[in-house]
């Protein structure tokens, strides 16, 4: 270990690595369910391919807004350090509180119990198997983390590929029903869709969608490319998302063409189907292999992440110092690994007594989507506050990009709100927490972070 003044991150990690990490952890579990919840509400196949293709432009222009947000504010804290410099220490703590005791380590023990709801299918533990799988993934995924980053980048890059391999599944059992010429399940072009219907299967698109902007922690540890001076995380994020929209459209053209439109809609497990469809029912195994490893890939960069946004805020408090040690020989900030392992498991203890996946769901959603809002909005006031900032890439036709965006997701958090409605209450005094831990431990006005990592721009 090192001594958490002498040691920070530095510029290591190559785009194709974060385009990676970015896409195993989008790409999660949900999108083997998300299909069926979206053509419930559109209705026609058309619609269903118009709502994906929107969520993806949605996406893309958050990414646009992070790409500026995060090369004018390279940090290992991401979303942290630009809403700090944003709204002040309060606001960009009670974030990182937030990132620490619901967020990541909310969707880390979620996906926990996806691994176990499938595994437990095919190899039974009982009624608390999906439980007893979720501690496991979260203990050994925490332990793969630790392994660190500089020697490990492989494995990355294999566990990513499982998942990539899921849904290329889906995509080989619809050409093989094409090649069979077997036709799909329903016959039909469904409803046409009403307003309420797309906005709603909006929301679903969006969440699956989730995610992507955890990779700004990662800006200060992307090397630096020659088209301009932190121009990496602009060609990282802009990348990774259209991975992912030419990704999920494939899956949804699977599926479509395997159920139908009617089909789709009525399904439950719509992958399966389409797996037992057109390879017999033994198919339901591998498919729960694929969910599972899906799932694992999603908690990999979800740690990855979500250990960096601890470790830069507990580095600027010394009362949560401990955390703060980057250890530089793995080139990770271990001691907010094992933190965040340590709530993760404690999250999966709650989600094993009340409801296991629904409980974690209502735990994060509006969470998550207020503070994105507030990320958008980011954009608008720091151009306002810090005008004269050096800023390598900048937001295309502002500020009605920035405010689509915010707009997109305040939608996402009303819509949040109105679904969980009194469960949202645990998050939000889970929130106001983080708060008082922000009035009660000053911040560290001196200290500062010694690495080439992070920001060199100064006012011009």
């Amino acid at each position: 270990m090192t001594d958490p003044d002498t040691a920070a991150p530095t510029r290591h990690l190559s785009i194709s690595y974060v385009v990676l990490i970015a896409v195993g952890m989008v790409v999660g579990a949900g999108i083997f369910k998300s299909p069926a919840l979206v053509a419930q509400n559109v209705g026609t196949p058309l619609a269903v391919y118009g709502v994906w293709i929107f969520g993806g432009l949605i996406t893309m222009i958050g990414a646009l807004c992070y790409s500026e947000l995060s090369t004018a504010y390279p940090h290992a804290g991401g979303d942290y350090h630009f809403l700090t410099k944003a709204y002040g220490t309060t606001f960009g703590f009670s974030f990182a509180w937030a990132r620490f005791a619901i967020i990541n380590t909310g969707s880390i023990a979620l996906l926990g119990f996806v691994i176990g709801d499938y595994l437990n299918l095919v190899w039974n533990l009982g009624p608390h198997g999906p439980a007893l799988y979720a501690f496991g993934a979260v203990v050994i995924m925490t332990a793969f983390n630790l392994r660190g980053t500089q020697g490990g980048v492989a494995a990355d890059y294999v566990i990513t590929c499982l998942e990539v391999l899921g849904l290329l599944m889906l995509a080989a059992a619809a050409a093989w029903l094409v090649l069979q010429a077997i036709p799909p399940t329903t016959i039909g072009s469904g409803n046409p869709p009403d307003l309420a219907g797309v906005g709603y299967g909006l929301v679903f698109v969006l969440l699956a969608f989730g995610g992507w902007s955890e990779m700004a922690t990662l800006s200060a540890e992307i090397k630096i490319t020659r088209n301009g001076p932190n121009q990496s995380m602009v060609i990282a994020l802009v990348s990774a998302v259209a991975i992912i929209t030419a990704l999920y459209l494939l899956a949804n053209w699977a599926l479509l063409r395997g159920l139908g439109i009617e089909g789709l809609a009525r399904s439950e497990t719509p992958a399966a189907d389409l797996m037992v469809r057109a390879f017999g029912p033994d198919a339901g195994i591998l498919l729960a292999i694929g969910v599972a490893a899906a799932a694992i890939t999603s908690i990999n960069g979800t740690m990855i992440v979500g250990a960096r946004t601890t470790y830069a805020a507990a580095h600027d408090r010394e009362a949560f110092s401990w955390i703060a040690t980057w250890d530089r020989a793995r080139g990770i900030p271990s001691q907010a690994f094992l933190a965040q392992g340590a709530v993760s498991i404690a999250l999966v203890a709650l989600g094993a007594f009340y409801h296991g996946f629904a409980t974690l769901v209502d735990y994060t959603a509006p969470v998550y989507w207020a503070y994105l809002t507030a990320s958008g909005l980011a954009v608008i006031r720091l151009r306002q506050t810090q005008p004269h900032f050096s800023r390598p890439f900048k937001v295309p036709f502002y500020p009605f990009l920035p405010l689509f965006f915010a707009a997109s997701s305040a939608a996402m958090l009303w819509s949040s709100l109105n679904y969980v409605k009194v469960g949202a209450l645990f998050g939000v005094g889970v929130v106001a927490v983080g708060i008082g831990l922000a009035l009660i431990t000053k911040p560290l006005k001196v200290k500062m972070m010694k690495s080439t990592g992070q920001n060199t721009n100064k006012p011009v």
